[in-house]
C-alpha cells in the first residue's frame, strides 16, 4: 500500500535527496585583504576616495551660478529633486580646472548634515589595492596636505584623499564673500 504524501513533504523529501547528493564547492585559495576607492585626479595628481566616502559620480550637471560666494563654488544643481552645491576642488585649493569638459566629473559626497559635489578633472573608476601596501604620507606643504591619509603606490603615485575630512574643515563650509 502506497502511502500518500502531502506536496511539502514530497518538497522535504526533494530538498533532503539534494543536500545529500550535492557536491562541496572547490575551495577558494584565500585573498589578501584589499582596500577600494574611487580613482580620480586633479591636475597632474592622482588621489583615491574611500569606497564609503563617495555616494554617486556623475558627469558634469547643469548647475546655476550663486551670487556672494567664493569662485570655487561653481552653483547648484538639481538631483532627483535635492539641490546639490558644485565645488570645484582644484580651485579650492588654488589650482585651475583641466580645459577639457568632457572628462570633469562630479564626486558626491553625503557626511552628516553636508551634501555637496566635489568637482575633479577626470575620474578612473574603482581603485583596489592590497590594504597591507598603504604607506603613510610624507609631510606635505600643500592645501591638501589635511586631507591626505595616507599612500598607495602603483603605476603612479594615489594619495587616499579624505571628502568627509574636507567636508568636516571650516575652511569648506565657508562659502560666502
Amino acid at each position: 500500500m502506497t502511502e500518500s504524501l502531502t506536496a511539502f513533504e514530497l518538497l522535504l523529501q526533494i530538498d533532503q535527496r539534494c543536500r545529500l547528493l550535492a557536491a562541496d564547492l572547490p575551495s577558494q585559495p584565500t585573498r589578501q585583504d584589499s582596500w577600494s576607492g574611487i580613482g580620480f585626479r586633479l591636475g597632474e595628481h592622482w588621489y583615491v576616495a574611500p569606497m564609503g566616502e563617495v555616494s554617486e559620480v556623475l558627469h558634469e550637471p547643469r548647475f546655476t551660478q550663486l551670487p556672494g560666494v567664493k569662485p570655487w563654488v561653481k552653483g547648484v544643481a538639481n538631483l532627483r529633486g535635492r539641490l546639490l552645491p558644485i565645488m570645484d576642488l582644484c580651485g579650492f585649493f588654488g589650482h585651475e580646472l583641466s580645459v577639457a569638459r568632457k572628462q570633469r566629473r562630479v564626486l558626491v559626497v553625503e557626511h552628516h548634515d553636508v551634501f555637496a559635489g566635489l568637482m575633479v578633472d577626470e575620474v578612473f573608476g574603482l581603485q583596489h589595492f592590497a590594504q597591507d601596501s598603504l604607506e603613510p604620507v610624507d609631510t606635505l606643504i600643500d592645501p591638501i596636505a589635511p586631507f591626505i591619509k595616507g599612500r598607495f603606490e602603483r603605476e603612479q603615485n594615489w594619495q587616499v584623499f579624505s571628502p568627509f575630512a574636507l567636508v568636516r574643515s571650516q575652511g569648506f563650509m565657508s562659502v560666502a564673500v
